[in-house]
């Protein structure tokens, strides 16, 4: 038996045997092409029927895993369709004379490098979309045929260096027990499908490293490989697989129930989302509301700001899918690691300290007004309420209000329908902002904690560097600390507060924070139904 450490990014166990499948770029030699005119009309040929497969794909994808998934190839048509993508294909076949096929792999090896290099993780992982979008383009012009209609044996643990979210949905799910990678993150697109359709999967591993053998387990879990098992560890997985099975089904028993202590104490449990794609998830999850939308998706990944316009469909969208359930909507949060190169914001020594989130909108703002209009406007469609990043005085609150005033004149000038009371909240994620929150309480409506920047600031602490991630603990007692005056001072003050960063879904502090008395925990939908049940079991 041999045992291998990887990566936990799906959970769930799975025992069975394994099959395994070659993924990799297509290799295309620079080659002179006669005629530029009939290169790029290859190009536009095979963008047509890359197009159709990826509605076909995001079709199938809608209806057997749910909106959310079905965006990831919606994405991938709009990577093909982007101009600035296609701009750089035409250009290379005619000024460089080469053939469609070498023209698209170097756009894709171009424009998913430009990705790997930004600093936000989620944005990072957008180049593996970048590389199977042009992928899907070349595998066409080259007639390669993908291997996801190839026969996969029932009961198959697939073992690949990567999967694409293309090769993850082509497959027959049916006989998938789970996926083994070399590549891939928590956060690629086929890690999130493998969770959307329940498939263990495990990074980290290198196939090559695994041989020839007649079964394998995949621990979902702990991130573990194990590679011909004794008996004794296969009965082991076997008992666990039984006791997970009985512990969904008591999760799934807890949909339409409340948060409430045994001493009655009521927590709201509300989910944390980039964008409309993400709404599956919270239903299927039965979140009580969105403690926290972040608005930043709107502006990364674009040459330009999006319209009010753009932003209010968003927003409404989203307020009428929820169907008068709250929904938070946080204001811009770009600069430090989210960065938008329109933006034009100069490079800094240390960006978390910068120029980033509330203070770009209060030096610019006719960006901020923009982005409260679309907010107001499409609060009269649902239970919106306004969140503001990254405070640290009153006179930013007290800015910020008198900017908020102006925007509703503005709309009632022009006549347009606004929700006027729209409750205003602020984050408390710095060291400042818990200190003075006494008096900021009397300033607005709610407090939503961000524990995540909250915890970096306190620490002196960058939260994306590994190399010192020991001495970022969310746990320290200074940290609590703050949390707990901050929500001592919105209920001395009558307003709420809730919490909204990653540790909302800790289980090691949710009787922690419902002691604070904490009126809601805010985290990502699946950490609903297990926060649920401790809870209740209190």
């Amino acid at each position: 038996m041999i045992k291998l450490k990887g990566r936990a990014v799906s959970e769930g166990i799975a025992i069975g045997r394994p099959v395994f499948i070659e993924t990799g770029d297509i290799k295309v030699k620079r080659e002179k092409a006669e005629d530029s005119l009939v290169e790029w009309r290859r190009v536009n040929e095979a963008l047509g029927k890359a197009v159709s497969e990826l509605d076909a794909l995001s079709s199938e994808a809608k209806d057997s895993l749910g909106e959310a998934e079905a965006g990831v190839f919606s994405a991938h048509r709009a990577i093909l369709e982007d101009s600035t993508f296609l701009d750089f294909i035409k250009d290379m076949i005619e000024t460089e004379k080469v053939s469609g096929e070498y023209a698209v792999a170097r756009a894709g090896e171009n424009f998913s490098e430009t990705f790997l290099a930004m600093e936000d993780e989620y944005i990072r992982e957008r180049a593996a979309d970048v590389k199977d979008a042009a992928g899907r383009l070349l595998s066409i012009l080259t007639e390669r045929k993908t291997w996801g209609s190839r026969h996969i044996p029932e009961g198959s643990v697939v073992f690949a260096h990567e999967l694409t979210p293309t090769d993850t949905l082509q497959m027959n799910r049916k006989n998938v027990a789970a996926f083994v990678t070399s590549l891939g993150s928590t956060n690629s697109h086929a890690a999130i499908l493998a969770r959307s359709m329940g498939i263990p999967a495990v990074t980290g591993i290198d196939p090559e490293a695994v041989g020839k053998t007649s079964t394998v387990i995949a621990d979902g879990y702990e991130g573990l490989v194990y590679i011909d098992p004794e008996e004794d560890v296969i009965e082991e997985y076997r008992k666990r697989q039984k006791e997970l099975l009985r512990e969904k089904e008591e999760l799934e028993s807890l949909k339409g129930k409340p948060a409430v202590t045994g001493s009655g104490k009521r927590v709201l449990l509300y989910a944390n989302i980039g964008g409309p794609s993400d709404l599956e998830a919270v239903k299927a999850n039965d979140a009580e509301g969105i403690g926290l939308l972040r608005s930043e998706f709107l502006y990364l990944s674009r040459e330009d700001y999006p319209s009010e316009e753009e932003l209010f469909q968003v927003y409404r969208t989203v307020l009428e899918s929820m169907a008068g359930k709250k929904v938070i909507i946080r204001t811009l949060d770009i600069g430090s690691d989210k960065k938008a190169d329109y933006f034009n914001i100069a490079e800094e020594e240390n960006p978390a300290l910068g120029f980033r989130a509330i203070r770009i909108c209060l030096k610019r703002p006719e960006i901020f007004k923009i982005q409260l209009r679309a907010i107001m406007r499409a609060g009269a469609y649902g239970n919106a309420a306004v969140m503001y990043p990254m405070i640290t005085s009153l006179r930013e609150v007290r800015e910020i209000k008198r900017i908020a005033e102006e925007v509703k004149s503005e709309l009632e000038a022009e006549g347009i329908e606004f929700k006027r009371d729209i409750e205003q909240g602020i984050m408390i994620e710095t060291p400042a902002a818990a200190i003075i929150s006494d008096l900021l309480a009397g300033e607005v409506d709610f407090f939503s904690i961000g524990t995540n920047d909250l915890t970096q600031y306190t620490l002196a602490a960058d939260r994306q560097n590994t190399d010192i991630s020991e001495f970022y603990d969310p746990c320290n007692e200074a940290v609590l600390r703050l949390i707990d005056m901050a929500i001592k001072n919105a209920h001395t003050a009558g307003i709420k507060a809730g919490i909204c960063g990653e540790l909302a879904a800790d289980p090691r502090l949710t009787e922690t924070f419902v002691n604070m008395g904490a009126d809601e925990l805010s985290m990502s939908p699946r950490y609903i139904l297990p926060i649920r049940r401790i809870i209740r079991s209190m």
